[in-house]
């Protein structure tokens, strides 16, 4: 198995997915803190091994770029502009919604939820130039439903 992380820096919290670049699956996702995000890392660098990060280049990228290299990570840092808004197209290709939000026009849709992983989901997607699978209802770490949403 050949595991690579994406993760999307920021300075309150980031969203982070391991994937097997073989299968084209995504074998975890969370949205945590940044000292979170680090432990988690770590955990699975000792635990699946990661043989790359894609990194986006937003808030805070230089700081998890030189930590990273710091854990004896390979990165790459490409582009995130756009990510947030076709994430949030793409949590809806993910988790259709239900109940009410199911009558809203698309782009009048919020996300019950954080949807940095997808971001992170995205930024491997790039890199890779393919579409990862992801199983319906993947268990998002650290995850917690955002206020008024």
């Amino acid at each position: 198995m050949s595991a690579w992380l994406g993760l999307d820096p920021g300075l309150s919290k980031c969203g982070l997915v391991l994937s097997d670049e073989g299968s084209g699956t995504v074998l975890a996702a969370g949205v945590l803190s940044p000292d979170g995000c680090l432990a988690q890392i770590q955990s699975w660098q000792n635990g699946a091994g990661i043989e790359a990060v894609v990194l986006g280049n937003g808030t805070g990228s230089k700081h998890w770029q030189q930590q990273l290299s710091a854990l004896g990570l390979r990165v790459q840092v490409i582009p995130e502009a756009g990510t947030t808004l076709a994430a949030r197209a793409r949590y809806w290709q993910l988790e259709p919604p239900r109940g009410w939000r199911r009558l809203l026009p698309e782009g009048l849709r919020l996300p019950p939820r954080d949807y940095d992983d997808v971001v992170a989901q995205l930024l491997l997607e790039r890199h890779w130039g393919t579409t990862l699978k992801r199983e319906p209802g993947l268990t998002v770490l650290g995850l917690k439903t955002s206020p008024g949403r």
